[in-house]
């Protein structure tokens, strides 16, 4: 689905603006982290409030975060605390028995496990986490305007390549450090990314 101006013609002017939540304890160690509920550390809370200046020329009529904690935190420290609206959808990707494990750690007893074609074992599969960001991406495009959202590394580089109209393993390509800021948007009626790791 695209949107249009109301112009015959006309591009759409939408952008979505992505924030992957500051620094955990996990996040800096490399631990996969999706239910377990981490705050986040000096680190994160730093970089969080540095974002505060860099969004605040922007008019969002949407402001989405995941519901746990350090996305959360994310966006109040931010300066969005007052505007949020938590969304299920944005969790990031569930990974099931292997969640507090590094890749190393999980490849040390399955060498050929690929995050992104595999998913995990008591967890999500890729096409489970692209339907979440579908949904997602649906509401954000109906926002009526530009969008935010605060959520984490995994689910957002799915949300990016199904923007892009990519399948979820796209999302490999799409490297996202704690706390940076992306933005996707249009170059005439197609989606792209317009801004990454800002």
């Amino acid at each position: 689905m695209r949107r249009r101006g109301p112009e015959s013609g006309t591009p759409p002017r939408q952008q979505i603006v992505v924030v992957r939540h500051g620094q955990t304890e996990w996040s800096k160690s490399g631990q996969h982290t999706s239910r377990t509920d981490l705050p986040l550390i000096d680190e994160g809370r730093d970089r969080a409030q540095a974002l505060a200046p860099k969004l605040a020329g922007w008019s969002f009529s949407l402001v989405l975060s995941s519901p746990l904690e350090r996305a959360r935190e994310t966006a109040e420290l931010a300066g969005f605390g007052g505007r949020l609206e938590l969304e299920e959808n944005l969790r990031e990707w569930d990974y099931g028995d292997y969640e507090g494990l590094t890749t190393p750690e999980i490849r040390s007893e399955n060498g050929g496990w690929d995050l992104w074609r595999d998913g995990c074992p008591g967890g999500e599969l890729p096409g489970e986490v692209a339907a979440r960001a579908d949904r997602a991406l649906a509401r954000l495009r109906a926002a009526g305007g530009d969008a935010l959202v605060f959520a984490h590394g995994h689910i957002l580089r799915v949300l990016t390549a199904r923007w892009l109209a990519m399948g979820p393993e796209a999302g490999a390509r799409f490297q996202l450090e704690a706390g940076a800021l992306c933005v996707l948007g249009y170059e005439r009626e197609t989606e792209v990314v317009q801004r990454w790791n800002a």
